[in-house]
């Protein structure tokens, strides 16, 4: 593992912000595509809907702070089982080798799923460090 993988290599940002070249691989988490983004301009190098919470989780979520640390825990479990769970897996061997961007949809930027995959992703290459 290259020295300082972590948050410095694993951003979040809403996929309605400009790409940089900071960016790094850009990976969509979200299980739908997001309204009024053309595919030909969102410059993705991948598209992980396995890696969004299940439809049923997002739709009791429905964006609601007081429900998010829930959500998260939730969430969570999701993410230890497969398919999500080899989602994880690729986006740790990403961040391991390159910088990676993971972009959400949602307006929110403390409340979405996006922040809880992240930290999911940086736990799990922190246990590997160790």
């Amino acid at each position: 593992m290259r020295a300082g993988a972590g948050s410095d290599t694993l951003r979040i940002k809403r996929i309605y912000a400009p790409p940089e070249a900071e960016d790094g691989l850009r990976v969509l988490v979200d299980r739908l595509w997001p309204r009024g983004v053309a595919k030909e301009t969102a410059q993705l190098d991948e598209w992980m809907r396995k890696a969004a919470p299940s439809p049923e989780l997002r739709k009791w979520f429905a964006h609601k702070p007081g429900r998010f640390a829930e959500f998260a825990l939730l969430y969570e479990e999701e993410l230890q089982l497969e398919p999500a769970a080899g989602e994880v897996e690729r986006l740790c061997a990403w961040a391991r080798e390159s910088p990676v961007t993971l972009l959400y949809a949602a307006k929110d930027e403390q409340h979405n799923h996006a922040r809880v995959l992240r930290d999911a992703v940086l736990r799990r290459l922190s246990a590997q460090r160790s």
